[in-house]
């Protein structure tokens, strides 16, 4: 078989070596033609059509091991799957060799310590099935269907972000292997450098096939924000949403949003297509409390349609879900914003007016918090003292604009920059763009980052990440 290697080039091996590591796994290992291979190649974003030569389903961290050791012994391109949800399609390269965690979902909560350990397979909705059930829950994700690994690499910002801060913040130790093929625990006390790179730095360091989390009271019940008002307001809501997110108490974490009302019957049939700014929010602690810290966001003027309302926590963190369908095209950019001034508001909304298809939509995350009470240098994750983030979120279904859509979102987010630095990790744009822009997304940790990635991947093995490139070899 003809393979990809990270050389660049390409590499042969042998049937037999081949047919010998897959009966080595207790998974299965799926070659082009095989049933179930191309449903396996298949992730989230539609734009991304990939063919691995190899895709390895990893039945437990035994078989983790030996994809790594076979991977980093024929020096083939490898790219690890958790929930397949990253929108830069991280998770599956051309000719090289999946590592698919996908059947990794196992979920045990030990309600008497809150914590939970989960599988480096698993969704936050696995997740938040079982906590849930004892009225306990950590930050994940705003699309049920999401990845933990990926997200909680990443950073990971949810509904809980300024209660709690970050998913990263909340992970209290990790399962890896490591490039070398050994397995390793990550946390405060043991191998704490590579604990420290785990939060924020995606996946430069291994594979994470454990995670366990802190766990914290809340729900099941929940008070949330749910309010749309006309796009010709847009301003006038933009400047009301930055002086009451001034104010708001970390329990609140809300978002203010561009967007498409979309033909759903839980929209009113008149307001369908119409363009409109939706503040959406998560109250972190009782109902009554949220009613009274959300009622605002609900009265700042007329709305077109309010389906603001106390939620199960588990069904609010899929109410997105629908909006964010697999197989739709996807091309996402962030910044955050160093200012969220008159000036920067009226770039944002002559921007999202441009936008080619109405199925995009933009995105204005309030952060601080709890985020902002984790030094910089004490995680990856260096982007502390960022009051907002934007999200340049292109979505759209026809391939034949595939440029135009693209390109809508980079001249956008190169016409903030006067407004922004850095860039959210877990929105990078696509693995090329990642791997320069690593600086942005790392700020003054980068070096750092080096040091570690010399010291636990020196053969930049993983490397279909937001990659920080070696410097030894």
């Amino acid at each position: 078989m003809d393979m990809a290697s990270i050389k660049g080039d390409r590499t042969s091996l042998g049937e037999l070596e081949i047919d010998e590591f897959g009966e080595r796994l207790r998974g299965d290992l799926l070659h082009p033609g095989d049933p179930g291979y191309d449903q396996a190649r298949r992730v989230w974003n539609g734009l991304i059509d990939r063919h691995p030569a190899l895709i390895a389903r990893c039945a437990n961290v035994e078989d983790v091991v030996e994809s790594v050791r076979f991977g980093r012994s024929h020096q083939l391109l490898i790219s690890v799957r958790g929930g397949g949800h990253n929108v830069a399609g991280n998770s599956v390269c051309d000719g090289g060799l999946v590592i698919d965690l996908s059947r990794m979902r196992s979920v045990q909560v030990d309600e008497s310590d809150r914590t939970v350990r989960a599988g480096g397979g698993a969704t936050w909705h696995d997740l938040d099935r079982e906590t849930q059930t004892v009225g306990l829950a950590t930050p994940g994700g705003l699309v049920s269907e999401t990845g933990i690994a990926g997200l909680t690499l990443g950073g990971g910002l949810g509904w809980l972000r300024r209660k709690w801060g970050l998913s990263c913040d909340n992970l209290r130790s990790a399962e890896v292997v490591t490039a070398d093929g050994e397995v390793v625990t990550a946390s405060s006390t043991e191998n704490p450098d590579l604990f420290w790179g785990l939060r924020g730095g995606g996946g430069n360091f291994g594979v994470v096939t454990t995670f366990e989390f802190d766990l914290h009271e809340l729900g099941p019940m929940v008070m949330c924000a749910l309010v749309n008002y006309p796009a010709g307001r847009g301003k006038e809501a933009l400047q009301f949403f930055r002086e009451y997110a001034a104010t708001a108490p970390d329990e609140v974490s809300a978002l203010a949003s561009f967007w498409t009302i979309p033909p759903d019957p839980a929209f009113p049939e008149d307001t369908h297509g119409q363009q409109a700014i939706l503040f959406a929010a998560c109250h972190a602690g009782s109902v009554d409390d949220g009613e009274d810290a959300l009622q605002p966001l609900r009265e700042f003027d007329r709305p077109l349609v309010d389906i603001s309302s106390v939620f199960p926590y588990v069904h609010f963190q899929k109410i997105f879900d629908a909006d964010y369908p697999a197989g739709h095209l996807y091309y996402w950019k962030s910044s955050y914003l160093n200012t969220f001034d008159d000036e920067a508001i009226g770039a944002i909304l002559d921007r999202c007016a441009q936008a080619p298809s109405p199925q995009s939509n933009v995105d204005v995350w309030h952060l601080g918090g709890a985020i902002s009470r984790v030094a910089p240098e004490d995680t990856a994750y260096a982007r502390r003292n960022a009051s907002y983030l934007l999200n340049i979120e292109g979505q759209w279904t026809d391939p034949r604009t595939n440029e135009d859509n693209i390109r809508w979102a980079r001249q956008f987010w190169s016409d903030m920059q006067p407004y922004s630095s850095g860039v959210y990790a877990n929105f990078a744009g696509m693995v090329d763009e990642q791997q320069r822009l690593g600086r942005e997304i790392f700020g003054p940790n980068y070096d750092r980052m080096v040091e570690l990635k010399n010291k636990y991947d020196p053969m930049n093995l993983f490397r279909l990440n937001q990659n920080v490139q070696p410097t030894v070899t």
